[in-house]
């Protein structure tokens, strides 16, 4: 079983910044990928950040120059730091994990989902 738990949302005023934390535990045995989603109310979730294990990043166009990924990999965590917001960054952000797992019946590779955490921007 793997848990992520995640931290770090709120309400902040257009211009300011939030540090979105996901931290995964339980069976994992190695990390391929960690990443950031958004899902604004009617819309489709997106990407909107993603970190391998190699440190190759990716980010969607919208959010480039102004939020950064990075990852400890010895605490098996993710985080984001959002700079400048937009109140249209405002949106449900979910962390994923994809990686290996152990458990019944034996290792699976899985993608993994938060709880999801409300980020609000204001206008």
């Amino acid at each position: 079983q793997v848990q992520l738990v995640e931290s770090g949302g709120g309400l902040v005023q257009a211009g300011g910044s939030l540090r979105l934390s996901c931290a995964a535990s339980g069976s994992i045995v190695s990390i391929s990928a960690m990443g950031w989603y958004r899902q604004a109310p009617g819309k489709q979730r997106e990407l909107v950040a993603r970190i391998t294990s190699g440190t190759s990043t990716n980010y969607a166009d919208s959010i480039k120059g102004r939020f950064t990924i990075s990852r400890d990999n010895a605490k098996n965590t993710v985080y984001l730091q959002m700079n400048s917001l937009k109140p249209e960054d405002t949106a449900v952000y979910y962390c994923r994990v994809d990686g290996v797992v152990s458990g019944a019946p034996g290792y699976r590779y899985l993608e993994i989902w938060g709880q999801g955490t409300l980020v609000t921007v204001s206008s």
